[in-house]
């Protein structure tokens, strides 16, 4: 790839070539039980950065991989990534995990890409698709390894089905992509777990927002966000009036 690239173009490239690099570490068999994570997350981190360091000198960048420096804090514009999400699911050569590649503006997740590896795929907010049908009854996607109370509860009051799956952006983008159509995180995440995710989603027209429906805001010097809803429109109120609910009993 040659020339100048647009921050989306960009983004599209490092998830998906740093989804090739994930594959390639992976396949070596050279890493035996957690030190395959350990080694995926490393060398995939160790190439998202430099690369945006070469090609975006003047952005922040924060990473779950790399260690935190404040300077990002006085940047209008902050790349935040996740090089492995969902490094359990990567381990078990399962499919539901993903790269997230994310730039904030100002705090807003306006930009992203979110490569599916395992399904080789790459979702970009700079190129967003109509959304498929949506499924009857809506199904709700949960972790498949410690599925939320209340995300659990909501799901029953508007009579949703429950899809577990791995990680947070393979979650995000089966809303995307029309497998799921509700995901509602309430056991806590971090800024790059959801900034790419998020950026993707809203450019495919679905709602994004906090739990209490308040906006999800990045580059803050805690990166800690713990909640997260993600779904069709049609489905966003009820669920807010649910989770409320859930949280008065």
């Amino acid at each position: 790839m040659s020339g100048a690239l647009t921050d989306g173009e960009l983004a599209a490239h490092l998830a998906e070539t740093a989804g090739r690099i994930l594959l390639a570490v992976r396949d070596s068999g050279l890493f035996p039980g957690k030190a395959l994570g350990v080694a995926g997350d490393q060398t995939a981190n160790q190439f998202l950065c430099h690369a945006l360091r070469a090609q975006r000198p003047e952005d922040g960048l924060l990473s779950e991989e790399e260690k935190d420096n404040e300077d990002r804090l006085a940047r209008s514009r902050v790349w935040i990534v996740d090089p492995v999400d969902g490094t359990r699911e990567y381990g078990e050569e399962r499919a539901d995990w993903a790269v997230h590649v994310g730039l904030a503006i100002d705090g807003v997740a306006a930009l992203g890409a979110v490569a599916l590896p395992g399904l080789d795929l790459v979702l970009r907010s700079d190129r967003p698709q109509p959304l498929p049908p949506g499924n009857r009854p809506p199904r709700m996607l949960v972790s498949r390894t410690r599925p939320a109370r209340e995300a659990v509860a909501v799901a029953e009051q508007i009579g949703a089905e429950l899809l577990a799956m791995g990680s947070a952006g393979a979650k995000a983008m089966a809303v995307v992509r029309g497998e799921a159509d509700i995901y509602l995180h309430t056991g806590g995440q971090y800024e790059w777990d959801n900034c790419a995710p998020a950026a993707v989603a809203a450019a495919y027209g679905l709602h994004v927002s906090r739990a209490d429906g308040s906006p999800l805001v990045y580059n803050r010097e805690n990166t800690y966000l713990p909640d997260l809803l993600i779904c069709r429109p049609e489905y966003a109120e009820p669920v807010l009036a649910a989770y409320r609910g859930v949280l008065a009993d």
